[in-house]
């Protein structure tokens, strides 16, 4: 098996305290079993604080939130006092492993970073090079390749292809991924998904309010700086490609998801203009900020992508 990861992961550190969207708020927490084990033989005082804080029910457990849905752990200077007491070794799995995702295939797992944190919105969005895999681990076991697998993987390397042409404008490449899939986003016009994404399950009032500033905003002649921002835009572009396509080897939805991914593009990208329009001027971290809002209210509910899923494709 190889761990297979784009360049820049390796740059990657949680920001912790500095971080202005703490992971540690607003999540549901579970604790794999065998940290769970670990947490109850914890004694002394540090250890009823644990058992205090752990909720169990139907062979599940989780950390009890707070009244302001914070961690119980996470202290008011934004630090875990679970680190401080215990280490880091005694976190659990979610999170040692947020904001970290991974793909599976019968010969290498791909590991990312999830744009959900600001800290790898910043480190991903602010790439000027072409996406490049490397391989961090390689036990040497020659694992035959999935046939499904190799052809997902070689249709995804078409769309990265496309996606990272820079002789050509940023819309026209998500274009090309969308013609190259058989799938079209004009079905709907913009004030109109902003109504499908407002009947989504939804988080943040702030992600309400942004959904709402797109379905009233007129952006005729608003445009944004192609040499400033073609190269986040496109980072954007194939993170979605890079974690989103894998998942079609579980769903089958080969041609939805690449359209998927273009329409999380798209979304975040006419998003960016409403807060030109709005506020007359845009930096990189007003990007972040809405690429962080959608991948946490959007890419961790498989309830809101299926119904997206199904958007995408209820027209052929």
């Amino acid at each position: 098996m190889k761990l297979i990861a784009p360049e820049y992961y390796t740059k990657f550190h949680c920001i912790a305290d500095k971080c202005r969207h703490s992971c540690c708020v607003g999540w549901e927490i579970a604790i794999d079993p065998d940290k769970l084990v670990y947490y109850r033989s914890i004694e002394g005082e540090f250890g009823a604080r644990l058992q205090k804080g752990i909720a169990e029910a139907d062979d599940a457990a989780q950390f009890i939130l707070d009244d302001e849905e914070r961690c119980p752990f996470l202290n008011r200077t934004g630090l875990c006092d679970m680190i401080t007491a215990l280490g880091e070794d005694a976190l659990c799995q979610i999170c040692r492993d947020h904001p970290r995702f991974r793909n599976f295939y019968a010969d290498r797992t791909e590991i990312g970073l999830g744009l959900c944190c600001e800290a790898a919105g910043e480190l991903i969005l602010s790439q000027q090079e072409k996406l490049t895999l490397i391989t961090l681990e390689d036990d040497g076991a020659a694992d035959l390749p999935d046939i499904a697998d190799e052809s997902l993987l070689a249709w995804r390397e078409e769309l990265f292809a496309l996606a990272q042409d820079r002789s050509k404008p940023i819309e026209l490449r998500a274009a090309e991924i969308l013609q190259t899939a058989g799938r079209t986003l004009s079905h709907y016009s913009w004030a109109e998904w902003a109504e499908i994404y407002l009947e989504l399950e939804r988080l943040e009032p702030s992600w309400t309010d942004r959904l709402l500033e797109l379905k009233e905003t007129d952006l005729t002649g608003i445009s944004l700086d192609a040499m400033v921002w073609e190269p986040a835009l496109e980072q954007l572009l194939v993170y979605f490609l890079y974690r989103q396509m894998p998942l079609a080897l579980d769903d089958g939805e080969y041609e939805g998801r690449a359209a998927f991914a273009v329409l999380s593009f798209a979304m975040i990208r006419r998003l960016l203009l409403v807060h030109f329009a709005l506020h007359g001027s845009v930096v990189l971290a007003d990007l972040i900020e809405i690429a962080r809002q959608y991948s946490a209210e959007i890419e961790y509910s498989d309830e809101n992508v299926e119904i997206l899923l199904y958007r995408i494709q209820e027209v052929l």
